[in-house]
């Protein structure tokens, strides 16, 4: 009888299910949630730039999602904090901002996220989205 080890590394502790959410706006971050809990999805929510290092090293979510426009969390600086962190910089990052804001669109993509969107389409798109980037990690 032959035994076979199985070495684990990080990209086999990614769960599949579970979504980083940084929206600090309550009544939109339960608009998340609902649309993603629906679709058989676990929700983190990051209310503090700390929580966003804690938590995506605790579970190695599938995807993070981030409001670049958030007043309470510094967007830019969290992206900065994964990017950070070799085991982190590798997880999809879907952003959304106010469509006017050309430039954070562009410091955005230049900080890794994997897609950024307008908050409208952000909004009538959710779950694709999601499944979309989310995907890009498997």
């Amino acid at each position: 009888m032959t035994s076979t080890s199985h070495q684990t590394d990080k990209t086999d502790q990614i769960d599949q299910k579970t979504i980083l959410v940084g929206v600090t706006d309550i009544f939109f971050y339960t608009k998340v949630r609902d649309a993603l809990m629906a679709k058989g999805y676990k929700i983190e929510r990051a209310r503090t730039q700390q929580d966003i290092a804690d938590k995506a090293s605790a579970t190695i979510p599938s995807a993070f999602i981030l409001n670049m426009n958030d007043e309470t969390l510094n967007a830019f600086q969290a992206l900065e904090t994964l990017n950070a962190d070799a085991s982190l910089k590798t997880i999809p990052i879907l952003a959304f901002a106010n469509h006017e804001e050309v430039d954070t669109f562009h410091r955005a993509r230049t900080l890794g996220v994997t897609k950024i969107v307008s908050r409208n389409e952000f909004s009538a798109r959710l779950k694709d989205l999601v499944e979309e980037v989310a995907g890009s990690h498997a």
